[in-house]
């Protein structure tokens, strides 16, 4: 076999008998280098660990992931979910309606799916749970709403691309997002309002209607995180790593002096849950840099690209093989692994057929959305049906529809990549 071959086999030996993906990227890395390489090519080892994580930019991950956390456990997701039944009112699929939204508002803060998730979960269950609504159709209507985080900035995993390929100008990226994103919250929101309606949801106990003005002005200092972040990136005031120094600042800000709820004992336990999810993202992205280096060097990524572009010549059908590889292996891989694992293959299809990089690292991103609401592992779903006590099993067939809904999504950015090209351009950043 190969030393090109032998690195995508012992990558993927290593992820289906269950090796942490970290380890899989750095086995399969230097199996390769032994296979194909001078042994000397082994000193090379600390090097392309440490330069793949040297990167400026890379601060930005445990800020934002430090910012969800903050923002999950100071009573945000509370504020912002009276807020939203105040403007949507007591009707049937209110309640999923509100998730919605609510989701869509803490993805422009948190960056992260299953930290969404998490917040709005735990808030939102106990009162769909009251109005009749199913706890596994609750689960699922979070799960695919807080999917909408990897598209709506700050998203973690649109920085990842943004360094993995230099080209692309991480405010464009965000900018991007935008309308996509809106437009995956409405794919969440149409057929979750259809089945709240069609199985009678929302009959039981309702509570009362919060009053506009009260719930506005509490959930204000929330809606503001996310015109701060993007704010300050539009106009300059600063970069995307110092924003994410800004949102932690202001999160502790709300926290502590707005709403009241960080104590030194949950700012602390934050800390730590923030330094292990980030040190679980960070290490990787290092040994990333061991698999990336031996599949550059040993000409795999090429022979790789090569081997998907002689299926055919046509764009179409090229992207359309693309995009189902995605969903599937976003059925079983987190977002920054498939960024990392797939990218270096995946931009030399997207020269050779000229498409746009922006545009496909929203694509991409999308596709990736609709895995992490799509068993066996979906990420957000494994979070929000364990808040609620029941198994993803039982929320598949409410599932099932969120992901057809999403597929339809897909297709409206793929054709028309003026959605997630126009607002960027209108910015006047590169595209």
């Amino acid at each position: 076999m190969s030393p090109e071959l032998l690195i995508f086999v012992v990558m993927a030996t290593a992820i289906v008998i269950g090796t942490p993906i970290a380890t899989a990227l750095g086995v399969a890395g230097v199996i390769g280098i032994v296979a194909g390489l001078p042994p000397a090519m082994l000193a090379t080892l600390g090097t392309n660990t440490f330069n793949a994580i040297a990167k400026y930019p890379l601060v930005a991950i445990p800020l934002f992931v430090l910012t969800g956390i903050i923002f999950e456990r100071s009573g945000v997701a509370a504020s912002l979910v009276d807020f939203a039944r105040a403007l949507v009112g007591v009707r049937r699929g209110g309640l999923a309606a509100v998730a919605v939204i609510v989701c869509m508002i803490m993805g422009g803060m948190s960056g992260s799916g299953p930290a969404d998730a998490a917040a709005v979960a735990t808030v939102m269950i106990p009162s769909m749970m009251r109005a009749g609504y199913p706890k596994a159709f609750s689960s699922a209507v979070i799960a695919a709403s807080a999917s909408t985080a990897i598209l709506i900035p700050p998203s973690v995993a649109l920085i990842i691309y943004s360094i993995l390929v230099p080209s692309v100008d991480i405010r464009a990226l965000f900018a991007a997002g935008i309308i996509p994103g809106f437009v995956a919250g409405g794919a969440v929101l149409l057929p979750a309002l259809w089945l709240s309606r069609r199985h009678q949801f929302e009959s039981g106990e309702a509570e009362a209607r919060p009053s506009i003005k009260k719930a506005f002005i509490r959930a204000l200092p929330a809606l503001f995180a996310p015109v701060l972040i993007l704010g300050g990136l539009r106009s300059g005031l600063f970069t995307p790593t110092e924003a994410a120094v800004v949102a932690v600042a202001y999160g502790l800000f709300i926290g502590l002096v707005v709403y009241r709820n960080l104590s030194a004992r949950v700012i602390y336990s934050a800390l730590v849950d923030a330094a292990m999810m980030s040190g679980v993202i960070l290490l990787i992205i290092s040994m990333a840099g061991i698999f990336a280096w031996a599949g550059s060097t040993l000409g795999a990524f090429d022979q790789a690209a090569a081997a998907v572009l002689s299926v055919s010549e046509h764009p179409a059908v090229v992207l359309f093989l693309v995009l189902v590889f995605l969903i599937l292996i976003g059925m079983v891989l987190d977002g920054v692994s498939i960024y990392i694992i797939l990218i270096p293959i995946l931009m030399p299809i997207v020269a050779a057929f000229e498409w746009n990089p922006v545009w496909f690292g929203i694509v991409m991103a999308m596709t990736i959305a609709i895995g992490q609401f799509t068993p066996p592992v979906a990420v957000n779903l494994l979070v929000t049906s364990r808040i609620a006590g029941v198994s993803i099993e039982s929320t598949l067939g409410w599932t099932l529809w969120f992901v057809l809904s999403m597929i339809v999504a897909l297709a409206v950015i793929v054709f028309f990549p003026g959605l997630s090209l126009w607002l960027p351009e209108a910015l006047g950043y590169r595209v």
